[in-house]
């Protein structure tokens, strides 16, 4: 277990769980592990992939992923983000930021600590909001749970009229979290040379065939100018429940055009 030290501040005064890890099956993905958990007296197997659950037993997301399993991905998006903003000249306290699959919120309260103005957050589970009022109540400036690919009438009002300046996804493409489409859409609601950061596992990056359609994608945005890549670095997510390394690659770029919705679909 954690040395009571090494935890963030953060959870330091949170309950603590009996987390235990089953047998994991080495040619499985990621989307498939799951721990047994003891809460009030009773054993749960949650699988990681099944926030909702793992949001509503308060402190649980940090001890699991960030106490057990070392998840770094927070704090080397954001550091990316803002050192590449300080290289162009660009003030964090003058950035507006939209971050889509906010969860609990660990990734705006890193972006608030380091200085950009105002977070809005978006996520698809009603558990991921509520977590995030009730562990980080000061962070969002506002927050939202709605589909990206289905956003009501007032909310898309809502997220274009901020006309956002930066945008973060942090750790929630590839697996069908947040789908091509989602992503694309969110794209299209930010203000002219938005800033761009997100975290991806490294294989989605790869080739143009891959199964999650990213590469694709990222690719092509590139390629016709609509995104400029300005930082790339591959680093150790977190660490596998055998103790294997998981490696993403953070990316931080700019926005130079509308990413193209009818060919996504």
């Amino acid at each position: 277990m954690t040395n009571p030290t090494d935890i963030p501040e953060h959870t330091r005064e949170a309950v603590r769980y009996a987390i235990a890890f089953p047998e994991a099956d080495s040619q499985a993905d990621q989307d498939s592990e799951c721990c047994d958990v003891r809460v009030d007296g009773e054993v749960r197997r949650i699988r990681f992939h099944d926030y909702h659950e793992i949001y509503s037993v308060p402190g649980l997301y940090e001890q699991l992923f960030y106490d057990e399993l070392k998840c770094a991905s927070p704090t080397v998006l954001t550091e990316l983000l803002t050192d590449t903003m300080a290289e162009t000249g660009v003030d964090p306290g003058t950035v507006d930021a939209l971050d889509i699959g906010a969860g609990n919120g660990m990734v705006g309260e890193e972006l608030v600590n380091r200085g950009i103005r105002s977070v809005v957050g978006v996520d698809i589970i009603e558990e991921a909001a509520e977590a995030a009022e009730r562990d980080r109540p000061d962070v969002y400036d506002d927050y939202f749970v709605a589909d990206l690919t289905d956003l009501p009438p007032d909310v898309k009002r809502s997220l274009e009229q901020r006309r956002f300046s930066c945008m973060t996804t942090c750790a929630a493409l590839g697996f069908g979290d947040i789908p091509p489409l989602a992503f694309a859409i969110a794209l299209n609601l930010l203000a002219d040379d938005a800033w761009i950061a997100f975290t991806i596992k490294d294989r989605f990056l790869d080739d143009d065939s891959e199964e999650s359609g990213f590469s694709a994608l990222v690719n092509r945005l590139c390629d016709e100018g609509r995104l400029e890549v300005l930082a790339k670095r591959k680093y150790r997510h977190r660490l596998a429940v055998d103790g294997r390394e998981l490696h993403y690659v953070a990316v931080v770029a700019r926005r130079r055009g509308l990413a193209p919705l009818d060919w996504i679909r």
